[in-house]
């Protein structure tokens, strides 16, 4: 059993192998590679992602990039387009083909039929004397000296390589196309960002009769029990159009049990705080988040133009809609 230390050493001579595999890359980038972006930026299809074997793996990963920031696109298995789905690509579309070596037998059965239908073929190949490379209207040269396999034989620095390229077309593209944060959220709804980006305060607040509401001659008695039964930790004080006047809050309950304040004759207009935070209802509701932990409130009324009670939403309503 080999002892840590040879172990480490072998992973840590990978990891040098391939960053320099990747690092050799930035000095050839140049003409070739902005016509490259030229090109999937003059996309009017969809950029198909084509490639055998490991490449076939490392493409279906730079086309899920692609398609996430702007770029539709997807993966084309070379052995089933040449059986059928090479019907797949139309005129519109450009192809994006990886072969280290450039000359898989099923890429290049692929390579008439691309030319026939006329679509721009993007190459990313290791041999740019390659029949990928002469077929190819612009050719990337992903070349590497040698493979982090011992053997020089298992794809590994050549694979990195390829997807380092790769993400640096779809980056470069990416900020081309002017691409941004809101952007990339409508390309992830499920995820974190988007929920951050796309939810907004409509979404997530209390509507109808879950909204906490008293008008300003209410007895104190009467608005903790508004509170209770809502449970937001707080009241609206509105008045007879529901323009909110004020809110009243776990905190002013205690300052006015502090005061040992008569509940059945003080009215909420004395107590209420008239200086209160508000959202409104097309706010992103990670603004919402925001208000509430720079101000330390758990509770905020949602208001309109006229400054009228239209919802209202509280922490654990954010937390439900995982936006904190």
């Amino acid at each position: 059993m080999p002892d840590a230390e040879k172990l480490i050493s072998r992973g840590r001579r990978v990891l040098q192998i391939e960053a320099e595999a990747v690092a050799a890359l930035e000095h050839r980038l140049g003409a070739d590679f902005a016509a490259a972006c030229r090109l999937l930026l003059a996309c009017t299809g969809r950029i198909v992602v084509t490639g055998m074997g490991k490449s076939g793996h490392v493409g279906n990963k730079i086309a899920a990039t692609l398609a996430s920031t702007g770029s539709p696109a997807f993966f084309l298995h070379p052995a089933e387009a040449i059986h059928g789905d090479i019907g797949m690509i139309t005129a519109g579309d450009v192809v994006l083909a990886i072969s280290n070596s450039g000359e898989t037998d099923e890429l290049l059965t692929m390579l008439p039929v691309i030319k026939r239908l006329d679509v721009p073929l993007v190459g990313l190949t290791g041999n740019p004397d390659s029949t990928l490379a002469r077929y190819a209207t612009v050719t990337l040269d992903i070349s590497v000296p040698a493979e982090a396999c011992p053997l020089n034989l298992a794809p590994t620095a050549s694979t990195t390589a390829t997807l380092a390229m790769g993400d640096a077309l779809a980056i470069a593209v990416l900020e081309a196309r002017g691409f941004t944060e809101e952007d990339f959220a409508r390309s992830h709804p499920g995820g974190a960002l988007g929920r951050r980006l796309l939810l907004h305060v409509e979404d997530v607040m209390r509507k109808g009769d879950e909204l906490p509401m008293i008008g300003p001659a209410t007895a104190l008695s009467a608005g903790l029990l508004e509170m209770s039964r809502k449970g937001l930790g707080m009241t609206t004080v509105v008045d007879d159009s529901r323009r909110v006047l004020g809110i009243f809050t776990d905190g002013d309950l205690r300052r006015a049990l502090d005061r040992q304040l008569d509940v059945h004759s003080t009215k909420m207009s004395e107590l209420m705080t008239v200086a209160y935070k508000s959202v409104q209802p097309r706010m992103l509701a990670a603004e919402a988040v925001h208000l509430m932990e720079t101000h330390r409130i758990t509770s905020l009324p949602v208001i309109d133009e006229d400054r009228r009670l239209v919802g209202a939403l509280n922490v654990h309503d954010l937390l439900r809609a995982r936006v904190m």
